[in-house]
């Protein structure tokens, strides 16, 4: 089924409920998870080249961190798990993400989304609707309602504590 898992992490309750879906579906194929995280120093140029190297130290502590805190979850179910901290240089965060998918031949990316729709989605945009465009691999997204934001819910609109296999894959 799925032995290699791509999850991309940012350390938000919306990936931690993608975090938490990948590990059930790990624990129920025996795959393993490669956790990736993504600087991307675009989100905040500010004009002040100067600051630059300092901004982007802090980013990639920040981005272990996360890593840190998410693989600990992994191995504390007893997952085989790898960390992936990578950037994006001027890049799409979904192509570095695609990339990853890639080169770890992962059968699933497995992905948190706020599920934003209308004039929220095309303000904001939406990570996770960008891989699922781009990456060949398919993309189980989670999505987190406003009502609950501990629940996590399939593309499908199904509880992630349902069976996995009614979610919607992208």
């Amino acid at each position: 089924m799925y032995q290699h898992i791509l999850v991309p992490v940012d350390g938000s309750p919306t990936s931690n409920l993608g975090l938490e879906e990948s590990i059930k579906l790990a624990k129920l194929s025996g795959g393993r998870l490669r956790l990736v995280h993504v600087l991307d120093g675009l989100m905040f140029v500010t004009g002040l080249e100067y600051c630059t190297a300092d901004l982007l130290g802090l980013m990639q502590k920040a981005g272990e961190e996360v890593l840190r805190t998410a693989k600990a979850r992994v191995e504390a179910n007893g997952i085989a798990v790898e960390t992936v901290l990578s950037q994006a240089c001027g890049g799409r965060v979904c192509d570095v993400v695609a990339e990853q998918a890639r080169l770890f031949d992962a059968d699933l990316i497995v992905i948190g989304t706020h599920g934003r729709r209308g004039i929220g989605r095309l303000v904001i945009g939406s990570d996770a609707e960008q891989i699922a465009r781009t990456a060949s691999a398919p993309v189980l997204m989670v999505r987190a309602t406003d009502l609950d934001a501990t629940t996590p819910r399939s593309s499908s609109g199904t509880s992630a504590s349902e069976p996995t296999s009614s979610a919607v894959a992208a």
